[in-house]
């Protein structure tokens, strides 16, 4: 039990901090790497020192080693609703406000809520939480995670559907990784500590496999390290002045490009703790009578996806798309200029004018770097 007492220790001295809630976030690999498990043993912990701690939501999944921890914890009763002729439970935010305990466990940050409910997903009630002073203890895989969406559909061939902004996690005060090797895990797996053992086979076949696993735990690894980088960056006061990165991401009305261009930029300014734009040139053949709705569409949800990843909108008419990345990168500062492979739309438009020289030369004259994205 030393490991949780010293990581409630550490916890405790966070929320002396500020008024503001404070945010822990336990992140694994996959499910079964123990993150319920760990907040648990966090806080009997917090309780046997006299916090008012309480369990907002945990979702056990019926496994029999962290179902035994809830015991001789506050829960405050998650709220029943009708959907669909059926009656669900979702956590009670309004309980949670009105009880108002110092720390509050709160699992499956990334789950969507019943449809009617104040907040679309479970970590938009943990933000109302935290601004309203009540500190918050929670847990996602990094499988969750916006940015990451991309490579984890490559390394697992899924398609993660509930995932949460990358700004979440960057506003949380601690990450904790809860790491196994993937023997581990897959042992645990076939144990029957993670699944029903209907399902052990289908999971060992599929996302369960061993060189999914590893590349998961890299992932995970990653953006955790990633996490404290910064957080020392922003605590530390750093003698000599350092250049302060800039990132602009420049796309097209192209959905799936533009898509893989946010998330690869958003990820980039995550790791330096910067500021980030993302830059639409809207050229004559995409004037709002012109482009064709099914465009329209796509370019609405990627400004919303490039919103929640921390980014500022940018959107301009003009033919000349190369004289806009230029004219942006002056105005503001911008340190590196991220934009798709050649062979993409917004390349096409850029090559076809005579300014292309022109912006490599003045983006190298500004200290401008480009970055090509895969």
């Amino acid at each position: 039990m030393e490991e949780p007492r010293k990581s409630a220790e550490d916890f405790l001295h966070l929320i002396n901090q500020s008024k503001r809630g404070k945010l822990k976030i336990y992140i694994g690999m996959s499910a079964g790497v123990g993150k319920t498990y760990r907040m648990l043993q966090e806080a009997h912990v917090l309780l046997q020192n006299g916090i008012d701690v309480k369990i907002g939501y945990i979702e056990t999944h019926n496994r029999k080693e962290t179902h035994s921890l809830l015991d001789g914890l506050p829960v405050i009763p998650r709220r029943k609703l009708f959907y669909k002729g059926k009656e669900l439970e979702e956590l009670d935010v309004s309980a949670i406000l009105v009880l108002r305990p110092e720390i509050v466990i709160i699992d499956e940050l990334a789950h969507t809520n019943i449809e009617g409910s104040k907040n679309k997903k479970r970590w938009q009630d943990v933000m109302d939480i935290l601004e309203a002073g009540i500190n918050v203890i929670s847990a996602v895989n990094i499988q969750h995670i916006e940015s990451l969406n991309d490579e984890v559909k490559s390394v697992t061939g899924i398609e993660v559907a509930e995932r949460i902004p990358d700004t979440i996690l960057a506003a949380a005060d601690e990450v904790v990784n809860i790491d196994l090797t993937a023997e581990e895990l897959i042992n645990r797996l076939k144990e029957g500590k993670i699944y029903d053992s209907s399902k052990i086979q289908s999971a060992l076949g599929n996302f369960f496999k061993s060189e999914n696993i590893l590349q998961l735990r890299e992932l995970a690894l990653k953006e955790v390290a990633s996490q404290v980088t910064r957080k020392v960056e922003a605590e530390i006061t750093i003698g000599k002045s350092l250049r302060k990165e800039k990132f602009l991401a420049c796309i097209s009305s192209n959905e799936k490009t533009a898509k893989n261009v946010i998330r690869k930029t958003a990820r980039l300014a995550n790791y330096y703790n910067s500021q980030w734009f993302l830059l639409y040139v809207q050229v004559p053949k995409e004037s709002s009578d012109r482009i064709t709705l099914s465009k329209q569409r796509h370019l609405i949800n990627n400004f919303k996806l490039a919103t929640e990843l921390g980014a500022e909108i940018i959107r301009i008419e003009n033919k000349n798309v190369a004289l806009s990345i230029m004219e942006q990168c002056e105005e503001r500062n911008i340190t590196t200029v991220c934009i798709g492979k050649p062979h993409l739309d917004i390349w096409r438009i850029i090559w076809a004018t005579d300014t292309f020289n022109s912006l490599l030369k003045r983006l190298s004259k500004q200290n401008v770097d480009l970055v090509i994205l895969s």
